[in-house]
């Protein structure tokens, strides 16, 4: 019961929540009354839970010495000793194997983003996470392949502005993440060797830029798509979508994004936000 525990915290679901971004293609294409195309995202869902758990075994392997030394991270299992390194990698395979066999039942092209997906991680766990820019674009890039992946399993066209959208909000959390860290940890704890070469002005440069990038097209994805309804519903959701960014850029700032699911799960406003807004773009999506 120790060791089945130990796997299910190292599989983290509680950061499955990423994985939603699937849903954002069909969403916005009004397909998810479509029995075929939910079961196709469906499956695209659980393929990436599948992948990211795998990911995340890798690179608790990898990391376990460094994550020995971070304040929250030495509790990890592998860092711990709860799991060994052994049963770590084993996981991961397994993981890694069954995320390509629930791909296969959508189409081959997931099958080929998802493979893509679990590559990439892995010359992130073994080199790019120590590399400057390139950690943070590995990241980011991983965000943006679930959002193409949930257009392409249901067979979904999926709009350009969209994908700017995943694409500089990816890089938005993902460089308020580093913010924050080097906020709360320091350059020379020795938990995250890139950290290093990143300075607080950069970083709030990062974010600061991606953060009006993703507005930006959000915008031109909200004009673009708004005009059939005698309600604007997608230009008025821009509103509580900036204010979504707003909040978020709160807890950059202050450093506590370090974890993005512990804000999404816990900052009620945020959440609260989040809800009026997804209700605007339905309607808009609707036609109401």
């Amino acid at each position: 019961m120790t060791t089945t525990r130990a796997l299910v915290r190292t599989m983290r679901p509680r950061q499955w929540v990423k994985n939603l971004l699937v849903l954002a293609a069909p969403f916005a294409a009004g397909a998810l009354t479509d029995p075929q195309v939910v079961r196709s995202t469906a499956v695209a869902f659980v393929a990436f839970c599948l992948a990211s758990a795998a990911v995340y075994f890798v690179n608790d392997c990898v990391d376990a010495e460094s994550d020995r030394l971070h304040p929250t991270k030495r509790s990890r299992p592998l860092a711990s000793g709860e799991l060994s390194r052994r049963q770590g990698v084993s996981a991961g395979v397994v993981l890694a194997a069954a995320a390509v066999a629930v791909s296969l039942l959508a189409t081959w092209s997931l099958t080929a983003v998802l493979v893509s997906y679990l590559v990439i991680n892995l010359a992130y766990a073994l080199w790019l996470k120590h590399q400057p820019v390139f950690d943070i674009a590995v990241v980011s890039f991983g965000f943006l392949l679930r959002a193409i992946a949930g257009g392409l399993a249901a067979s979904l066209p999926i709009s350009q502005w969209l994908l700017l959208v995943a694409g500089f909000g990816s890089l938005f959390i993902v460089s308020g993440k580093r913010y924050s860290e080097l906020h709360t940890l320091g350059s020379d704890t020795g938990t995250r060797r890139s950290l290093v070469d990143y300075s607080p002005t950069y970083l709030r440069f990062v974010w600061s830029m991606a953060a009006a990038a993703t507005v930006m097209s959000y915008s031109l994805w909200a004009f673009e798509v708004g005009g059939g309804t005698s309600i604007p519903w997608h230009t008025i959701s821009i509103a509580p979508f900036l204010l979504g960014m707003l909040r978020y850029a709160v807890d950059i700032d202050a450093g506590t994004a370090a974890e993005p699911e512990d804000i999404v799960w816990g900052d009620r406003v945020l959440q609260v936000v989040g809800v009026c807004w997804l209700a605007v773009v339905a309607l808009g999506v609707l036609g109401v």
